[in-house]
């Protein structure tokens, strides 16, 4: 039996003993979790927002950590290997993991206990990243590669950041954030930050942002075009998933962009079609093919060249994992470690 945080209903979430994960099929392998977070997206759990939701269930889908067992048809992994684990397993060997989607793997599986002690990763060789490195201060951003890094990247490859590009990121959680890291590394020249909260856009400012805004809708999308010399931006990034922030990007996008979106939709009803036509507004993204982005992605962190693990501000004991979620449902926390 392993300690986990479970979510038993909106609200509730709770640090209990439940049955340990089981190897279930030869691909299979056992990580024993070091380190897990707290990512937006369970927070839509939390609030209820998601539809179809069993509970109670285990909770969390970003770790990193040991393996401790493996599937008879593992063979690139051993026990005692520390890996990344990807929050998307994927296979690498279909036919969207060979087009580099390997977050539409036809064998694809999730972590669903990133928030305890242990782990069940499906397609173990393809999905894990060994890691060498054991220094305490790398660990939050490694952690920072299972989902929050390798997804605003891809927002900026998606949305087509290149050399001398102007960019808009819209949204300033763990993933915006990140995506001002991955426009700033892909060599965009601009990159305009939409941020309400002081300490948001301190940390947007030290990753690349040139410049922030802090006012929403109309207004919003208006200062961002006079700083863009009224056209809009090369490539927005849109980091949210709500009707509002999918209209703001297409509102500071110009003629000929394209939107890269990764925001988790929720309580979405309507698109910007009309924007889109008329402008001639692209849209690309979805869930980020984790593993595609993690090489290139570690060999940065390792090289000192990215630090994402900033967007960290607040560290736990797993056992406290359900004031790690309050703190980020009252905006007290952009993004919460868990310790074990």
């Amino acid at each position: 039996m392993m300690r986990a945080t479970t979510i038993h209903g909106p609200g509730d979430i709770r640090f209990e003993t439940v049955p340990d994960p089981e190897i279930l099929h030869p691909t299979d392998a056992i990580v024993r979790v070091t380190a897990g977070c707290v990512c937006g997206s369970d927070l839509w759990h939390y609030r209820g927002l998601s539809s179809g939701q069993k509970f109670p269930r285990t909770i969390g889908h970003e770790c990193l950590g040991e393996v401790v067992e493996t599937g008879s048809d593992v063979t690139r992994f051993a026990v005692g290997d520390r890996v990344v684990v990807p929050f998307n397993h994927s296979c690498g060997h279909c036919a969207p993991c060979f087009a580099g989607v390997t977050s539409a793997c036809e064998n694809r599986s999730l972590t669903v206990s990133g928030q305890a002690e242990l782990a069940r990763v499906g397609q173990a060789d393809g999905s894990l990243v060994r890691y060498e490195t054991d220094a305490p201060d790398r660990i939050p951003s490694l952690l920072a590669l299972s989902d929050v890094m390798a997804t605003g990247w891809h927002a900026s490859v998606s949305a087509g950041v290149t050399t001398g590009s102007t960019a808009v990121v819209v949204g300033d959680g763990a993933v915006g954030l990140c995506g001002v890291i991955a426009a700033h590394q892909l060599g965009a020249e601009r990159i305009v930050a939409m941020s309400r909260h002081p300490e948001r856009q301190t940390l947007a400012r030290e990753f690349g942002a040139t410049d922030i805004v802090a006012e929403r809708g109309a207004e919003g999308e208006t200062a961002v075009r006079e700083l863009m010399g009224g056209a809009g931006a090369d490539a927005v990034l849109e980091c949210v998933g709500t009707n509002e922030s999918l209209a703001t990007a297409y509102a500071v996008a110009r003629p000929g962009a394209t939107v890269g979106f990764v925001g988790v939709p929720h309580g979405v009803s309507s698109f910007p079609m009309f924007a889109a036509f008329a402008k001639n507004v692209g849209l690309r993204g979805g869930s980020a093919p984790v593993r595609r982005y993690l090489p290139d992605l570690l060999a940065l962190v390792e090289d000192g060249e990215i630090d994402p693990g900033r967007v960290f501000d607040l560290t736990l004991p797993l056992a406290d994992a359900a004031e790690g979620y309050r703190a980020m449902d009252e905006r007290r926390a952009v993004k919460v470690l868990l310790t074990l």
